[in-house]
């Protein structure tokens, strides 16, 4: 069954598995100890920060490792405002950050700090200006991914790290995504990565802090991993989360070429198979594996569904699951559709052969999942010379099924008023006006859910 969700965890490498199943055998001893075997554990723990800290381009003493890369995005996060707590409480982090990083700003928040996000373009990127515009006096730290988890579009990290360090506020970037591709270019202070997203075990993450940037460990202190991790570490792990980053590295170059060839046909070719469908990201700037298209008139997580009955594992950011009524953050944050959202992202070795035939198999998917979501009837009245849809109650993608069905019954220059209450209206509408060549007037108040006003252009 072919496996396309390698940004959400990519499958345990053949060398992290063999190098896990030696340590088990000869790093289980504590590595703080002087005896024998204290010492071999030691030898394995030095080894594996030296790999990792090559692979990342900082110094040994700079990086230690963490139990997920979530706990280093925390502790990081939390190290550096503590460091820099004299200089102010604001912290910038962009519109489309991992969750990780956004929820550390809600925490920092909650406890009296200030946040300000940083807007992205329709592509998912920032610009550096964006973060010298956000800079203040009182700002103690930044964020920025290196690229983004659910479009693969890559940040101007090295523009934005010029800009900040100029400003002598450090940037923390999340590279968990990107370590895999080659390290991170540009001045930044600290990173965070995550083992599982390269091919290691999962519960590994790391964190480095470059030398000269005030960091102060938060919580009960530790005697190990420089007091900034605390508790007994899982060398075995370790090790293998640092032999499977070296080893992806060593395959990265020939591999990027193959996989971007491949999401470039899938890019491609969605399109042509599909209609009505967005393909998300930058074009040009991106990770190459992954690819994000939403389709129109689709609910996710039924698509979801029918593409693992056709034996495709992949993923989505869709709003229209079961698990949450709300967008995505991170489409939301770029303005594009949600719904009907496919997130493929190839693992390294991907045979040509299971691209093909995901896209022959896309289209019967999507068409049966279209079919079965086109009964709903609108019921429609005519209030102040404009069509009012009312879509109260029902849940994305119905809304925008509806006003696709009734917009050919007004003329060019009439109104459709969509009466909605499902909180991706607000994302999916002007997106599908977007599409179709439609003006989105915007939203008006209503006495049952709020109305979305759509002028008829063609």
């Amino acid at each position: 069954m072919p496996y396309f969700d390698t940004a959400s965890s990519a499958p345990l490498h053949p060398v992290a598995r063999q190098a896990l199943l030696a340590a088990l055998d000869e790093g289980w001893a504590d590595p703080a100890r002087l005896y024998r075997e204290g010492r071999r554990a030691r030898m394995l723990l030095d080894a594996a920060r030296e790999a990792a800290a090559e692979a990342v381009g900082c110094r040994p003493d700079e990086l230690v490792f963490t139990s997920s890369g979530t706990r280093a995005v925390h502790t990081g996060i939390a190290g550096a405002l503590a460091g820099r707590r004299r200089a102010g409480r604001h912290l910038i982090v962009s519109a489309v950050e991992h969750s990780s990083v956004l929820h550390a700003a809600e925490v920092h928040e909650r406890e009296g700090g200030t946040a300000t996000q940083v807007a992205v373009d329709r592509e998912g990127a920032v610009r550096a200006g964006g973060y010298a515009e956000a800079l203040r006096p009182d700002t103690a730290l930044a964020c920025l991914q290196s690229a983004n988890h659910e479009v693969g579009t890559v940040q101007p990290v090295a523009e934005v790290a010029s800009v900040c360090r100029e400003a002598g506020v450090p940037l923390l970037v999340d590279a968990a995504q990107s370590l895999a591709w080659g390290p991170v270019a540009g001045d930044w202070s600290l990173l965070t990565g995550s083992a599982h997203k390269w091919g290691g075990p999962s519960g590994v993450g790391l964190l480095a802090v470059r030398k000269g940037v005030r960091f102060a460990p938060q919580g009960p202190a530790d005697e190990r991993e420089s007091g900034r991790a605390a508790g007994f570490e899982n060398i075995p792990a370790v090790v293998a989360a640092a032999a499977s980053l070296r080893a992806v590295r060593t395959e990265a170059a020939q591999e990027a070429v193959r996989l971007r060839e491949l999401t470039e046909r899938i890019r491609r070719r969605v399109p042509e198979l599909l209609g009505d469908v967005e393909v998300v990201g930058d074009p040009e700037r991106r990770l190459p594996g992954i690819v994000t298209f939403s389709c129109l008139y689709v609910d996710g997580e039924t698509l979801l569904h029918e593409l693992d009955r056709a034996g495709f594992s992949v993923s989505s950011g869709s709003s229209c699951t079961s698990s949450t009524l709300t967008p995505s953050h991170v489409l939301k944050a770029m303005g594009v559709l949600s719904e009907g959202n496919v997130r493929v992202s190839l693992p390294l070795g991907a045979p040509e052969a299971d691209v093909d035939r995901f896209l022959q198999v896309l289209p019967g998917a999507v068409a049966a999942v279209r079919d079965k979501l086109g009964a709903p009837a609108p019921r429609t009245v005519v209030e102040d010379d404009a069509l009012v849809v009312d879509a109260v109650g029902k849940l994305c993608p119905v809304p925008v099924i509806e006003l696709a069905k009734v917009i050919g019954d007004v003329p060019v220059g009439g109104t459709v008023r969509v009466l909605a209450d499902d909180e991706a209206a607000r994302l999916d509408i002007p997106a599908w006006c977007a599409m179709r060549g439609q003006e989105y007037v915007g939203e008006e108040p209503a006495d049952r859910g709020t109305a979305h006003m759509v002028r008829r252009q063609v």
